[in-house]
């Protein structure tokens, strides 16, 4: 009976860390200069899985370096770093507060975009 009682409280436990987070939804732009094609077949670009919890955005295990700015509402950046590669987590200055607009371009032609909440 314990055991069991023990398990009912772990699975709880568990499945309250786990939806306590809220994934952030990117939209991916693409800026280039150049002409579009060039008869080579490309692979589609994956969007970054970031979670944000409160002031902390924790990243997938395997991503590429990024450049990670916040933006308010009047599209100045208000926060930027660096995500390193080796990097899960980054924990956002606690002086922000309401609605950002999250930026993460890792060098290429690719801007990844989407909207937080602190």
């Amino acid at each position: 009976m314990k055991k069991i009682l023990l398990l009912i409280v772990g699975v709880f436990l568990l499945s309250t860390s786990l939806f306590a987070k809220e994934i952030v939804p990117f939209t991916v732009y693409y800026e280039d200069d150049q002409p579009a094609g060039n008869g080579n077949p490309r692979t589609p670009i994956e969007v970054p899985l970031v979670y944000i919890e409160d002031y902390t955005l924790t990243f997938e295990t395997s991503h590429p370096e990024y450049v990670l700015n916040i933006k308010d509402e009047d599209g100045t950046v208000v926060y930027s770093t660096v995500v390193y590669s080796t990097q899960t987590q980054v924990v956002l200055p606690s002086l922000l507060s309401g609605d950002y607009e999250i930026q993460l371009d890792f060098g290429g032609n690719y801007i990844f975009v989407g909207e937080i909440v602190l």
